[in-house]
């Protein structure tokens, strides 16, 4: 797309999925022949932005890894299978799921290993915030999703709020420590 093209007001949850699969060797595991956990939260951020590029159109920054569960390992040999959405688009940021398989490749049993909620921005080629195109959810799954990542949002907010209270907090005490 060209800068001179129109950025659609909205597009589909369709739209945005992605999907990569890797083959686990052994640069890529532990000493008991499992993926590094941080080798998958980077295969988790690289399709989790392919959804945002999707999405957005333009540049994206990985803002938070919201939440991730390793369900169970991965093991050496396997192909692991990552697949990705947008959940639902605000101003400018993104939450994108990302649901993370595991096959075996001698006996092809597949298993749920991990899932992932990923934050991320969308911002031009000086890093200057964008405004992303709305999400249009289609089937009952991606609606539950889209309001699912407003209270995620939501709970985000509170917890960073918390945060910043309690750091006030602390500076407050500390200036009053060091007037003793």
């Amino acid at each position: 797309m060209s800068s001179h093209e129109i950025q659609p007001r909205m597009r589909t949850v369709a739209s945005t999925q992605s999907e990569m699969t890797e083959i686990i060797l052994p640069n890529d595991t532990n000493m008991l022949g499992n993926l590094l956990g941080g080798r998958l939260m980077h295969f988790i951020d690289l399709t989790g932005a392919m959804a945002a590029y999707r999405h957005a159109r333009t540049h994206v920054v990985t803002a938070a890894m919201d939440h991730i569960d390793f369900i169970q390992p991965v093991r050496l040999g396997d192909l692991v299978t990552l697949k990705s959405s947008v959940n639902r688009a605000f101003t400018s940021s993104m939450e994108i799921g990302v649901k993370v398989w595991s096959e075996n490749t001698r006996t092809g049993a597949v298993s749920h290993v991990a899932s992932a909620y990923m934050v991320y921005v969308a911002v031009d080629e000086h890093g200057r915030v964008q405004k992303v195109p709305q999400l249009k959810p289609e089937t009952p799954d991606e609606m539950r999703r889209y309001e699912d990542a407003l209270r995620r949002r939501e709970h985000r907010e509170r917890e960073n709020a918390r945060r910043k209270e309690a750091k006030r907090t602390i500076a407050a005490l500390d200036g009053e420590q060091e007037k003793l």
